[in-house]
């Protein structure tokens, strides 16, 4: 009795430490395919141009906002086959059950100033 008294005491005490240890959810594909659509409408890029083997997305924020609801931000990049370059930075709310919990908002990158020169973000592929 006793021993099993320990055991329960031990994992009451270690649920919040694994609540805080609790992992915000990779929801990459979500932003990316609505980025795309976002894109098509507005007539910036062609879905069958995109050379999906080299879009890039990077999560630069995953803040968690509710049980289990987390705020994120991504910076995806898209390539097309003729070279050229389409950035931009999303932002959308996300569960460990569900990425779509949210629209999302898609920000079009028009110019980088400053930083890496290895991913141009003016709409022109790099020399």
């Amino acid at each position: 009795m006793r021993a099993a008294l320990k055991v329960v005491m031990a994992a009451m005490f270690a649920m919040p430490a694994a609540a805080a240890l609790a992992k915000s959810p990779d929801c990459a594909s979500w932003p990316t395919n609505m980025a795309l659509v976002h894109l098509k409408n507005a007539g910036l890029i062609d879905i069958p141009s995109v050379n999906e083997a080299q879009t890039k997305a990077v999560r630069l924020a995953s803040e968690k906002i509710g049980k289990d609801l987390y705020q994120q931000v991504y910076d995806i990049t898209f390539h097309t086959k003729d070279g050229k370059t389409i950035e931009v930075i999303t932002k959308n709310q996300a569960s460990s059950e569900e990425c779509s919990m949210s629209g999302v908002d898609v920000y079009v990158v028009a110019k980088k100033i400053g930083g890496s020169a290895e991913q141009p973000s003016d709409g022109t592929a790099k020399k």
